[in-house]
């Protein structure tokens, strides 16, 4: 029997008036057109729009608003000029308050659909905000020649498409980035290799510790091919000029290595002033987009675990240290946990940088059961839990092993901290208290917050 192949289903050509209801956990107008659920993208709860469909679905379809006949009050004009193309945001039309409001809203139903939690049951806490504009330190910018465009296009992709949005400014990425983009397009369409760079990697690192302090921007150029003498000279120029660092990458993440500067330390750098501390990272290295809300949430987490002295504290999913560090400066011991072996040594190299010889790191799947491992055959005192928007399901279901007093846990997907939280009710623990930070400004991503107290027996 031939395979079932799919068709394509035609699209109306004309638009449609749409009353919106609601808005859906990604920030898109939710209707209903002849009775189907429809998801209108760029429209907001109570307004009327015209729109104009994009996807035909089975159980739903996807519209596009073209015109808002009817505005809300909570719509706002974005200074972006490319906000209805760009994939890269989704919220722009949506006054950063209520954004935040959305998030939180996601978050209540959530714990209340998975873990039967209303909100009675635990105290909120209060929203971390900053500055929504020119906040994000990593991304990954797309790259293609276009001749018909007159050379290379650098930024993000459309929305529902392959295709490069056509921009010379970036309202989200931090300013010392968003000003290179003309210049990175100019730089790139002069290239003999210039088909054959499909992305840019970025990450933005701190000079200082002063929070109005420039950064230091990295940029790693994928290649496909390898580059001649002259496109190598024009990226040393160009990085030289901007005081870049440099980097290239002609196979996979192992082959990625700096050109420039060619001296000094492979690494860049932020700061946690709060702690006395700063924390170095390779460009390709995870850590938080947004500086000034993490600085926000590891103060936080320090806060509400509180921890002494001489107790011990377990951190898994610790990355390169960001709260590990803080925890050790607080005198306690920590085991910081980790996937990556090279995470764990840029952990291991970040607590000398700063002093601190009360911690351990070790390598290991979280996904799978830990009871041999030898950092799990200790009890803690208190435990916190960064995960992947996977969760972490694997360890709470394995949390009487550790039997932690206290679980703080940050999460990046609701979803999956909602599940969680119903498990560690079923294992005998109290969700103590629950918010949201805006790690994300105008996207529908949703960081959040949850602790868990162990309940007596």
């Amino acid at each position: 029997m031939s395979p079932r192949r799919s068709r394509r289903r035609k699209l109306p050509v004309e638009p449609v008036e749409v009353n919106i209801e609601s808005l859906s956990h990604e920030g898109r107008g939710v209707t209903r057109i002849d009775g189907k659920v429809a998801f209108v993208e760029g429209a907001l709860a109570g307004e009327t729009v015209r729109a104009r469909y994009i996807q035909k679905r089975g159980q739903f379809d996807v519209l596009a608003t073209e015109e808002v006949l009817v505005a809300s009050k909570d719509r706002v004009t974005s200074d972006c000029v490319v906000s209805g193309v760009c994939g890269g945001c989704s919220l722009q039309h949506l006054d950063p308050g209520r954004q935040l409001l959305m998030k939180q809203s996601m978050l209540l139903e959530h714990l209340q659909h998975s873990a039967g939690l209303n909100t009675d049951a635990f105290e909120l806490m209060p929203m971390l905000t900053a500055d929504t504009s020119h906040y994000r330190r990593k991304a990954r910018l797309a790259v293609r020649y276009v001749q018909k465009k007159g050379g290379a296009l650098v930024g993000f992709r459309e929305k529902h498409s392959s295709f490069i949005t056509v921009m010379d400014d970036c309202k989200v990425l931090v300013a010392e980035v968003a000003s290179l983009i003309p210049t990175l397009k100019e730089l790139i369409s002069n290239l003999s290799s210039a088909a054959d760079i499909p992305q840019i990697e970025v990450a933005a690192g701190e000079i200082e510790a002063a929070a109005s302090a420039p950064l230091q921007v990295a940029l790693v150029f994928r290649h496909l091919t390898p580059l001649e003498p002259a496109d190598l000279d024009a990226l040393l120029a160009f990085a030289a000029q901007h005081q870049l660092h440099c980097y290239l990458q002609p196979a996979g993440p192992d082959s990625v290595h700096r050109v420039y500067p060619q001296q000094g330390q492979d690494r860049l750098e932020y700061f946690l002033p709060a702690f006395d501390l700063r924390l170095q990272f390779h460009p390709m290295d995870f850590t938080q987009v947004n500086g000034p809300i993490n600085r926000q949430i590891v103060s936080r987490v320090i806060d509400l675990m509180a921890v002494q002295p001489g107790q011990k504290v377990l951190d898994l999913f610790c990355g390169l240290g960001n709260f590990t560090l803080p925890l050790a400066r607080q005198g306690c011991q920590v085991t910081g946990v980790e996937g990556s072996d090279a995470m764990v040594k840029r952990g291991y190299e970040n607590g000398a940088l700063n002093g601190l010889s009360n911690m351990a790191f070790y390598c290991a799947d979280l996904s799978k059961p830990f009871v041999d491992e030898a950092w799990a055959q200790s009890q803690y005192h208190k435990l916190l839990l960064d995960p992947p928007r996977s969760g972490a399901l694997e360890v709470v279901q394995q949390i009487q092993k550790l039997a932690p007093e206290q679980i703080v846990y940050v999460s990046c997907n609701p979803a999956t901290l909602a599940r969680d939280s119903a498990e560690l009710l079923a294992q005998g623990y109290r969700l103590k208290s629950a918010g949201v930070m805006d790690m994300f400004p105008h996207t529908n991503h949703v960081e959040s917050m949850a602790v868990f107290d162990r309940q007596a027996s």
